[in-house]
């Protein structure tokens, strides 16, 4: 894995890199490389100028340095100056194309003059290339064959260059050219040991030519470069990273080169000097290499110590960190963490769904290269400007996101060291779109509140619970003399008269305490008390309002004093009108003769809709000594027309009557007389009591059965035929007949005539309200003395079973009930 694909987008960046989890600093890795193209341009340095030195003849040149016998080869020579150009342009980093096939060609001739030269040492043939540049002078120091490189040499070449190959190529893991890197080294190294030590097995292998002095220190120095040429990754990024792991691994590093060389040289010079023999510089070595690594061992173990303790404390910060993850994530509002430069190191689930981004597209990178450049630039400034201030900043913003503008309430704060240093910025941004639309819809709903408040003719004011105002309207100011704001906050039982307070604050309270208030208007008794302490009526509309906190009262208030006048001046009018009425009604029906064989009791009630009059009317009409004539009627309609036909009936049917006329011709010449009057329809029954016969004969033109109580037995209807109301005829062209019926009438017989407003109710049976009147006749008149003044009683008790509220029927109602004495008179 490269370092560009573990961190995309982050070139530059000057926090800690990682690979595999490992940290590195980018200004270390940077020294490191630096190192590398340094080696490999040593190396390549010294074959230079040993290739200089093979073409001047020099023999200093092709030794380099002095006292060396074997010289380096010039087929060496110039592979070492291939791999360390190869190498050069390999760890110098962003090269043109050129360049990177330059080095591969120049990695391609080292690794042709290795294989080449190792083939020949494996077939025993010689192929060409030995002296194909230069002609060896030197073949009789140190060389086997003229011109010819040693074979670790070769092989130590061979190795360089194809991982200077492999270094090259990115998809290749490091790996592949750190090992090869570090054989290269050790094959240099054994001979710069053999040559420290005085070995000359360590120089050559048998026969063959040996390595050159400065050609070991060529092949270490590119070795190193090979094993350098990439050091934030495998072997390499172990040695270098910037934990735990890299710093063991250096030290441990530097303790295994330089400690055993330096045992070994101080026991060979004690044995050269005779200090002791070998066997005893052997246990010598020995024992000094256990107490070196037996020191070793103990450092590692509390370097290991430390590095226990501090993954303990990663996993913990780990778990922490994946803990406040899923707080983020959960977390509804868009979450994010960034450093000090700007990057962001943590973003939620909200954040990605916000801008259509993954997490990994987000993480490491600038506000510009997530956001639009508008919001990016404001981004930077917010931040900027929090950490100048120090302290937390929230704002409320209208962002132009990809789906359309939104409405943002966004939070930052620093996040700080111990110490009190930031080391990064938390943001929380929570998208309140709805609720400014909510708060902003309220304000309009407010403002059309208010403006249908000061609309409002009346003056009105809205109470809390405990009836402190609120709120009022400018009518105030007309209707008390105080302005809206001089209520707000006081008591609205101070609007009322001293004396009154306590009784409109008891209805006030009385209407809240209600389960369910309804509105209601109250002008009975109300007033209000102006700024100047004047009284005057008042109407007040009562009705609930449900806010969110409590329930409000709105009160309307109107002065009255205007209708509290008119409505006096029309009482009195009414009053004048209902007592000319009243006159009109007596005149009309006039009052019946009270007969001294016939007793009766009547009671008369008109509609409460007309001014006292009505189409009701009754008649007992003297016929002769044992004749009486009882007549009652019925004109359909109400007020002064129905009442005017009625005074034109009564007068009719009592002329109709003394002529001796039978109840049957009676209701024709009435019929004939209606039918002569436009759209009037009447109930009306007619009856004639011969006490000397005991009977009773009677006609009915659609009117209510006659209810008769005789004596000791029950009460119960006579019956007969019952014709059509008068008029009827009229009106339907037909000729329909008036027909009699007789009954025995005996002495102590009981009769109630009525008219339907005593039995007719709405949503009740006329014919169940009429069993009502016979079952409370029986009951009143049974085995009473048929007087005046016990019939006047069973008017009385009649009327209050029937119609219980008198003042608000809204019929005419007539009651006549008639007694005959117990004997003949």
């Amino acid at each position: 894995m490269t370092r560009e694909q573990r961190t995309p987008g982050l070139s530059g960046a000057r926090h800690a890199e990682r690979a595999d989890g490992l940290p590195f600093h980018p200004p270390a890795l940077g020294a490191v490389r630096t190192l590398a193209r340094a080696a490999a341009a040593a190396g390549g340095l010294l074959g230079l100028v040993s290739l200089a030195g093979w073409a001047s003849g020099s023999d200093t040149l092709k030794s380099v340095l002095p006292g060396v016998a074997v010289s380096m080869k010039p087929n060496t020579a110039v592979a070492l100056v291939a791999l360390g150009f190869s190498l050069w342009v390999i760890t110098h980093g962003a090269v043109r194309p050129r360049a990177i096939a330059a080095a591969r060609a120049a990695a391609v001739v080292a690794a042709l003059l290795g294989v080449l030269t190792l083939a020949e040492y494996a077939a025993g043939a010689r192929l060409g290339i030995d002296e194909l540049l230069f002609r060896d002078d030197t073949a009789g120091v140190g060389t086997g064959t003229p011109g010819r490189m040693a074979p670790n040499t070769a092989a130590a070449l061979t190795l360089a260059a194809a991982g200077a190959l492999c270094a090259g190529v990115a998809r290749i893991p490091a790996w592949v050219s750190q090992i090869p890197g570090l054989a290269v080294a050790a094959l240099g190294m054994l001979r710069l040991y053999g040559s420290a030590y005085a070995v000359p097995e360590l120089e050559r292998f048998g026969a063959y030519t040996g390595m050159a002095l400065h050609t070991a220190l060529a092949l270490v120095l590119l070795g190193t470069a090979l094993f350098l040429a990439r050091p934030d990754e495998d072997p390499a990024g172990l040695l270098w990273n910037a934990g735990t792991t890299g710093a063991l691994g250096r030290w441990l590093f530097v303790t295994v080169a330089v400690v055993p060389p330096l045992l070994g040289w101080a026991v060979l010079a004690g044995e050269d000097a005779g200090v002791f023999g070998p066997r005893l510089g052997t246990a010598l070595l020995v024992c000094a290499h256990v107490a070196v690594f037996t020191s070793v061992i103990f450092a590692s173990l509390a370097v290991g110590r430390r590095v226990e303790v501090a993954h303990a404390r990663l996993e913990s910060q780990v778990r922490q960190n994946e803990l406040l993850q899923a707080f983020m994530d959960h977390t509804p509002a868009v979450v994010f963490i960034k450093d000090l430069d700007g990057r962001f190191l943590a973003v939620n689930t909200t954040f990605e769904q916000s801008l259509g981004l993954r997490r990994e597209q987000v993480l490491g990178r600038r506000d510009q290269d997530v956001l639009p450049s508008a919001l990016a630039r404001s981004a930077r400034a917010a931040d900027l400007a929090m950490l100048a201030e120090g302290k937390p900043v929230q704002r409320q913003e209208r962002l132009a996101l990809p789906g359309g503008p939104r409405e943002f309430l966004s939070t930052l704060f620093p996040l700080t060291h111990a110490s009190g240093r930031p080391y990064a910025v938390c943001g929380v941004v929570t998208d309140i779109t709805e609720r400014v639309a909510a708060q902003r819809e309220a304000q309009r709903s407010h403002r059309r509140f208010r403006a249908l408040l000061e609309s409002a003719p009346d003056a009105t004011l809205i109470t809390d619970g405990d009836g402190l105002v609120v709120m009022a309207n400018t009518q105030v100011k007309r209707l008390f003399g105080r302005a809206p704001g001089e209520l707000v906050g006081t008591d609205v039982v101070h609007l009322a008269p001293g004396p009154r307070r306590r009784r409109h604050g008891a209805l006030l309270g009385a209407y809240l305490r209600l389960r369910d208030p309804r509105p209601v208007v109250l002008d009975r008794d109300l007033y209000g008390v102006r700024g100047d302490g004047s009284e005057f009526p008042v109407e007040v509309s009562v009705s609930s309002l449900e806010s969110e906190r409590e329930t409000l009262v709105v009160l309307t208030v109107r002065d009255i004093t205007e209708r509290r006048r008119l409505e006096s001046d029309r009482a009195e009018r009414y009053e004048q009108q209902r007592r000319i009425a009243y006159t009109l009604q007596h005149s009309l029906m006039g009052e019946p003769p009270r007969l001294a064989h016939l007793p009766s009791a009547h009671r008369y009630l008109a509609s409460v809709q007309d001014p006292g009059v009505g189409g009701d009317w009754f008649d007992v009409i003297p016929l002769d000594e044992h004749r009486t004539g009882v007549l009652v009627g019925d004109v359909m309609g109400r007020g002064l027309e129905a009442a005017a036909v009625m005074g034109q009936l009564r007068a009719a049917s009592h002329a109709l009557a003394r002529t001796g006329a039978s109840p049957g011709v009676l209701m024709t010449g009435l019929d004939a007389f209606v039918s002569d009057l436009a759209d009037q329809l009447v109930t009306c029954v007619y009856l004639v009591i011969d006490q000397e016969a005991s009977e009773v004969t009677l006609c009915s033109a659609g009117h209510l059965p006659v209810i008769a109580l005789p004596p000791g037995g029950p009460a119960r209807r006579l019956g007969t035929p019952v014709g059509v109301p008068l008029g009827v005829n009229d009106l339907s062209g037909l000729s329909l007949p008036f027909e009699d019926a007789s009954h025995p009438l005996p002495p102590g017989t009981s009769l109630a005539l009525y008219t339907d407003g005593l039995v007719e109710r709405p949503g009740t049976d006329i014919e169940a309200q009429i069993d009502v009147l016979v079952h409370t006749l029986g009951l009143v008149l049974k085995d009473a003395p048929a007087d005046p003044e016990t019939l006047d009683r069973a008017a009385g008790r009649l009327l209050r079973t029937l119609v219980p509220d008198t003042a608000a029927h809204d019929d005419d109602v007539t009651l006549l009930l008639l007694g005959l004495p117990g004997t003949a008179e």
